[in-house]
Order: C-alpha cells, then structure tokens, then sequence
C-alpha cells in the first residue's frame, strides 16, 4: 500500500474517531419543570440522559410540596418556563434560550389568565 493511501486511511480514521467524540460530547440533555396548578408548588431537572428521567426528577421534587404536581413543560437542549396567573390560571413552553422560553410561556399563560409572570424558568445542556 502507498504511502498516500496510507496516510488517507489514517486521516479518515483519526477523522471518524474525532467525530464520534464530538458526538459523545453533545449528547442530548433534557430538563422539565413540573407545577402544581392548586398550589402553585414548582420542581424541576436539568441535564438529564433522557425525557423521563427529567420528567420524574421534577415531579418529585413538587411532590415535596403538593399532591397535584404534573409535568408542565419538558425540553431538550435548550429552556423551559412556567408562567402563572393572578387567577392561577398557568402557561408552560420551551426555546432554545431562556428570554425566549420566558416570553413563550408568558404568552400562553396570557391565553387562559391575567397579570401573568414567571414563576419557574430551567436550562439544560449548553444553555
């Protein structure tokens, strides 16, 4: 085998294990913020391998504080809020930044309440 092909080969490997780790490094990472609609009770994850684990995570810990505690919003790779109204009426969303996810979930609280405002906001990941 030439060298060139040799070389090429190499390159290709070192190319492919390269690639495998950046992969590894930016694995996906979920986080979710749970609420209690009654009480107003938070809990939320961040970082977390996978959507169920980031969802029992937060559930778990408003159940500290509430016995209706539901996931409100979950996200991947980016921010979730919660907001709540004066009447507790509540809106939930996601962005890939945290304004942005504050803004969303400030306006589909808007659609079932008024006088909304952010009760609980949570990044995952590189955000």
């Amino acid at each position: 085998m030439s060298n060139w092909k040799r070389n090429a080969k190499a390159a290709i490997s070192a190319l492919a294990f390269l690639g495998a780790s950046v992969a590894m490094a930016h694995a996906d990472s979920f986080g979710a913020i749970s609420l209690s609609p009654e009480t107003g009770a938070t809990g939320w994850s961040h970082d977390y391998s996978s959507r169920w684990e980031a969802e029992e995570v937060a559930r778990s810990h408003c159940d500290r504080n509430a016995d209706d505690c539901r996931t409100a919003i979950w996200f991947k790779n980016g921010c979730g809020a919660v907001a709540r109204g004066a009447d507790g009426g509540w809106g939930a969303n996601w962005a890939a930044g945290r304004r942005q996810a504050q803004r969303a979930a400030l306006a589909s609280c808007s659609n079932h309440s008024d006088s909304c405002r952010v009760i609980r906001w949570q990044c995952s990941g590189a955000n």
